[in-house]
């Protein structure tokens, strides 16, 4: 009932009505929009793009399915359009930076950026659909997005429609405006992709916040910090894969990662400060590397780990442009 009422009201003009309205699901549609779009800029986007074309859309709204449905509808749409237009994407990826080791596969993934855990405590958890397939943290996880990122466009859109949020295939049709039919072939599809990009883990990853992921993340911290690559090298897993989506490069496994660690993070005797975060679920870092002379510490970029009990199954590395969304700072002052 208060539903059909801010509808009468948001279709009679009021804007305080349809506000109301839509407001409650601005932080599930960045989500989502961020799911297909890898980008939280470009999710940002999308949603003012959505709540736009809904208020000029609202005074034909028949109410034949949910607000919400119905706000998913033309944001996942307007994300399509957007892969359509890539604007912020690069057309061509960069070249790795010189005197590297030579990587073991190239990195398919060249735009992508991690999200913060800040902006997902202010999500509403409604209860997915019963077509929903992933939990909720899994679903957000770097790799999973990751994963995401190499679906063609629709397949993406539906996979996440259906086997995240838990839609019905009558309704993924209705948002896609496509037959249930296409909507199954798009699904069974994407699922076989997914599954070839998304190993499960040899371990589940501890709990967020346990004495087990902490103790990860100070043993990690301390070795970055007195610049131990031993030590690093010695909390990964066989068949880690270090990745930065800005650069076509991987390396994948102990070895491979400790020769681009020595050579490359921690060249020329370098340490560096860690300023814990949170991104995706997943423990994460803004790095810094210390000035030797006075101390003062110049931003590195940011870390992202994927773990697998008490090891390191994935190291994902973004440049300093990610930062500010995590309200991290270019410099720090020295210790004294």
């Amino acid at each position: 009932m208060v539903n059909s009422d801010l509808i009468a009201r948001a279709q009679a003009g009021d804007e305080e009505a349809f506000r109301q309205l839509v407001e409650r699901h601005q932080r599930e549609l960045h989500v989502h929009c961020y799911r297909i779009l890898g980008s939280i800029e470009d999710a940002e986007d999308q949603v003012q793009e959505t709540f736009l074309a809904a208020w000029h859309g609202i005074a034909g709204f028949e109410a034949r399915a949910s607000v919400r449905t119905w706000l998913f509808m033309i944001a996942t749409n307007r994300c399509l359009g957007a892969l359509r237009a890539t604007r912020r994407r690069p057309a061509v990826p960069p070249a790795p930076p010189p005197g590297l080791p030579e990587p073991t596969s190239s990195s398919e993934v060249i735009w992508l950026q991690p999200y913060p855990d800040v902006l997902l405590e202010e999500l509403p958890e409604p209860a997915p659909g019963p077509e929903a397939r992933y939990e909720a943290r899994e679903a957000i996880s770097l790799a999973f997005v990751t994963a995401l990122q190499l679906l063609p466009p629709r397949q993406r859109a539906v996979l996440v429609l259906r086997d995240v949020l838990g839609f019905r295939s009558r309704e993924v049709a209705a948002i896609l405006d496509s037959s249930e039919d296409s909507v199954s072939s798009a699904l069974k599809h994407a699922r076989a992709n997914l599954h070839k990009r998304l190993p499960a883990p040899p371990d589940p990853p501890p709990a967020p916040g346990s004495a087990v992921e902490r103790e990860v993340v100070e043993r990690l911290t301390r070795a970055y910090e007195t610049g131990d690559v031993d030590a690093v090298v010695a909390m990964l897993t066989d068949d880690v894969v270090l990745t930065a989506p800005l650069a076509p490069v991987a390396y994948e496994g102990r070895a491979a990662a400790g020769r681009f660690l020595r050579s490359g993070v921690f060249r020329d005797g370098r340490t560096y400060r860690l300023i814990a975060t949170r991104a995706n679920r997943e423990p994460a870092f803004g790095l810094y590397v210390r000035d030797p002379v006075t101390d003062v510490a110049h931003a590195h970029g940011m870390l992202v780990l994927t773990l697998a009990g008490r090891r390191i199954a994935a190291m994902t590395g973004f440049d300093n442009s990610v930062l500010p969304l995590f309200g991290l700072p270019r410099t720090l002052p020295g210790h004294g």
